[in-house]
């Protein structure tokens, strides 16, 4: 018995890294799973069906219950046909998680159109494809039910570096940016179902971090011991927010990281001040210039690189 028995959730991107972790840690709990992936290289090239049947035998040799799905996350239809299909093999769906994502690094004066619009694409618009089909179910189940409350989590992935802005990865800190708020915006419009919605933000071991100049860090450690940065870390976070014990937790961004966790509240004010006058350049330093005198510049403020 598992505190997800009885529960239909669909995992994208799950074919690989983390999402295989997440989809693998809520059937653990008990939930039957979608598990879709395109089987995509990480520039979101190629496709193949093994990586998702894959990580279904490893669900059922561990005795739960699993279908592959390959619907490009990205496309209106092929998110429609995601969820239906989840409802056909199991008769509800409760959990959505999105993770499917691609990366195509570069400089802003370097980058492509293409490349902008890919990782948009699949990350943000990917997102809210899923999210959009998904609650369209709730709302005509709901409406079925004569309103009653009924079971549903909408669990997106992020990274903090959103909030900081990964060099090399505008794109991706963009879309990363427009899933936080979509999700908190979708954490508002499911209150009246009696869902949630949630963001985290994983740091580990990924495709996507270790082909990128911070390979170094993410490692596993030499010496054999702990491995902060080890995916695996990331399947309890992910049955924790897709189970009961989140009902009350919603709009919220969760980051963790080996023995580590954090919550980012809300975005709100360092500094608050009203004037006596109208603003002029000579008053706005007398306030401004006091107040950033001491802060760090940007790429001075993190030891650590965002994901």
């Amino acid at each position: 018995m598992g505190i997800l028995d009885g529960k239909v959730a669909i995992v994208t991107g799950a074919g690989l890294g983390l999402g295989r972790i997440e989809a693998l840690a809520l059937a653990a709990e008990g939930a039957k799973v979608v598990v879709n992936d395109l089987g995509t290289d990480l520039d979101g090239t190629g496709s193949s069906e093994s990586p998702a049947h894959d990580v279904v035998k490893e669900i059922e040799a561990a005795g739960g219950q699993a279908v592959a799905s390959f619907g490009d996350v990205s496309s209106w239809d092929d998110a429609h046909r995601i969820v239906r299909e989840a409802v056909e093999a199991f008769g509800d769906l409760n959990i959505l998680l999105n993770n499917a994502g691609i990366q195509r690094d570069g400089m802003i004066v370097k980058m492509t159109e293409d490349q902008w619009d890919s990782v948009i694409r699949v990350h943000l618009k990917g997102h809210f494809s899923m999210i959009k089909h998904t609650m369209d179910y709730w709302r005509e189940k709901s409406k079925a039910s004569g309103g009653e409350p009924l079971y549903g989590r909408l669990i997106s992935t992020a990274s903090d570096s959103f909030m900081m802005g990964n060099l090399g990865q505008p794109n991706y800190a963009a879309a990363k940016a427009g899933i936080a708020h979509l999700t908190l915006s979708a954490a508002r419009e499911v209150q009246r179902f009696g869902a949630t919605a949630n963001v985290i933000l994983p740091r580990a071991r990924t495709r996507m971090t270790m082909s990128g100049p911070w390979a170094g860090i993410f490692a596993p450690p030499e010496d054999g011991g702990f491995d902060v940065f080890a995916p695996d870390h990331i399947g309890p976070l992910a049955a924790w927010v897709a189970s009961p014990h989140s009902q009350n937790v919603s709009g919220q961004l969760i980051q963790l990281w080996g023995k580590n966790i954090r919550v980012f509240e809300a975005p709100k004010a360092g500094l608050e001040y009203e004037n006596d006058e109208p603003w002029t350049v000579d008053n706005l330093q007398a306030v401004l210039g006091p107040y950033f005198e001491d802060k760090k510049p940007i790429e001075d403020s993190f030891a650590l690189p965002m994901m």
